[in-house]
């Protein structure tokens, strides 16, 4: 395949070189925590983060356009980087970049070059203009209408749209919008400038967490697009435009969570250093390390591993990743929101403190599972595509997955995983010739069987490559274990708590080799505790 042109090392570098330093010369704790405690947009902030001293919007625009060139790789470990800062800032962010997908994947030469060499010039503030009252995650059900408007030949000289959008980012604030709407053949994309006539921003949410990103309604009262910011020039391609983008912005919301989780973790291993309780400190004792840090290293490295597959095929010409960004979203963020969790557990009274920063950390966190696609909606476009994956390739799908597993070498556990993917695959077969798939509770019981083990097999060939260093080894043992485990756990829940007794699968289920598959489990977690404690 065709790989994509990616960003000098040295570049790269320097861009994450900026960011430490924006981090240490403008947003302290301190200044974090009184921006949260606020709510309100750092406009100041924000606008010297797109200004020509430091330009960090030029990391998602392409080169031909002014950008850096940056490719999905190094666009995920800037986005990582970004949340362990802030999640607000890096929502703020997100939402430039989610804002001028529609124009990058779906417009045309003269629009790119119009539109998206403006951003970069000018550093704009941009707005994805896609979510509706009563169509959050299901972009089909619009009702913000667009009604063309022609002119004194009968030509269409523009669009009149009518609407209602809901929990818009940067809506308030944005100098650049794209707009879905329904047009009269189909849903479409238009290109809106801040202060528009008829574009009105209603009032800035007083949320839960990320409070320093803006978010506000946006009412569209016959507001007027002429034709030529209509993207792509032609009506009826929004949601083709929409899904070509998802595998893409979802992954980045995945590093959301990887950074979220990073910062949350680092934290803890901090506090766990210097607190001493009954004459050792935190970091030293088993009940602590092994129960509230081990497990959520393992999942953040697992996360990362599958990040960086996905990120990789993305820079090159693969097409209809879609289903691996959807895993990569839900699992990396559960993953961070779990360790957000668990900080606060860690720090005990003190977590519950705002100068701590964990509560806040754990309050942004949780909107990673919500925006860009629900946990929920993942599970079920994983469930879906896979099914429909294994049904095509006769079960080739994942039947490849186990064989290249297999051929890992046994310190990586990768052929103990093969076994459990061969078994998850029989269950996905039977579940469906026995119509339980037509269970949604059963498709998202499949939906986790499928994300573990693919997020695991990313994991033990990170694990395998070159060698791989001893702590990776071990952190794709234990997690390869937990993958073992969801497949076995599901899998006797679907083959004899649905419905049907599949008694042939269940016993081949219960046949696995439990007391290989949880060899060294200990050991391993001390390895990692004492990796983690370094």
């Amino acid at each position: 395949m065709a790989h994509q042109e990616t960003m000098d090392p040295e570049l790269l570098k320097m861009v994450l070189d900026t960011i430490d330093k924006l981090e240490k010369e403008k947003l302290s704790v301190d200044t974090k925590l009184e921006m949260d405690r606020l709510g309100t947009f750092p406009t100041e902030l924000i606008q010297f983060m797109l200004g020509p001293d430091i330009a960090l919007h030029l990391i998602f625009i392409p080169e031909a356009y002014g950008g850096l060139g940056a490719g999905a790789t190094e666009i995920a470990i800037v986005s990582e980087r970004m949340a362990k800062m802030d999640l607000a800032v890096a929502t703020s962010f997100l939402a430039i970049c989610l804002g001028m997908d529609p124009i990058r994947v779906g417009s045309s030469p003269e629009q790119k070059e119009k539109y998206i060499g403006k951003i970069a010039d000018e550093g704009l503030v941009v707005a994805y203009g896609v979510t509706e009252p009563e169509a959050g995650s299901n972009v089909q059900s619009l009702k913000t209408k667009a009604v063309r408007v022609l002119d004194e030949n009968g030509q269409i000289e523009g669009y009149r749209i009518n609407g209602q959008k809901q929990f818009i980012t940067n809506g308030g604030v944005a100098q650049l919008y794209t707009i879905l709407a329904d047009a009269p053949d189909g849903p479409t994309f238009f290109i809106v400038p801040g202060g528009a006539e008829g574009l009105i921003p209603g009032k800035h949410e007083d949320k839960h967490g990320i409070r320093a990103s803006d978010t506000c309604p946006l009412t569209l009262e016959d507001l007027f697009v002429p034709v030529e910011d209509l993207v792509g020039d032609a009506e009826g391609l929004g949601l083709k435009q929409a899904n070509k983008v998802f595998g893409y912005t979802r992954l980045m919301v995945a590093t959301f969570g990887l950074g979220g989780g990073v910062a949350a973790l680092e934290k803890t291993i901090k506090y766990a250093k210097e607190r001493v309780q009954f004459g050792t400190t935190l970091i030293e004792k088993q009940g602590y390390t092994h129960q509230l840090l081990v497990p959520n290293a393992v999942r953040l490295e697992a996360a990362r591993a599958h990040i960086e597959e996905v990120a990789r095929r993305l820079d090159t010409d693969e097409e209809d990743l879609q289903v691996e960004g959807s895993i990569a979203k839900y699992f990396a963020t559960e993953a961070g929101d779990a360790m957000a969790n668990d900080a606060i557990q860690a720090f005990g009274g003190y977590g519950y403190i705002r100068e701590y920063e964990v509560e806040k950390i754990k309050r942004d966190v949780k909107i990673l599972t919500i925006y860009e696609g629900t946990s929920e909606i993942q599970r079920n476009i994983i469930s879906m595509f896979r099914l429909r994956s294994t049904v095509r390739s006769k079960g080739g799908f994942y039947n490849e997955i186990a064989d290249d597993l297999a051929r890992l070498s046994s310190d990586t556990a990768g052929p103990l995983l093969a076994d459990a993917v061969w078994l998850m695959n029989e269950v996905i077969q039977r579940a469906r010739k026995e119509k339980l798939t037509k269970n949604q509770y059963v498709m998202f019981q499949l939906a986790d069987m499928m994300t573990w083990a693919e997020v695991a097999s990313a994991l033990c060939h990170k694990a395998a490559v070159g060698g791989g260093p001893v702590f990776m080894k071990a952190a794709a043992r234990l997690f390869a274990r937990e993958a073992i485990h969801k497949i076995r756990a599901n899998g006797l829940l679907i083959s004899q708590g649905c419905g049907k007794m599949l008694d042939d699968v269940a016993s081949k289920l219960n046949a696995l080799d439990t007391a290989q598959i949880l060899d060294g489990s200990l050991a391993d977690m001390n390895l990692v505790a004492k990796e983690l404690a370094a």
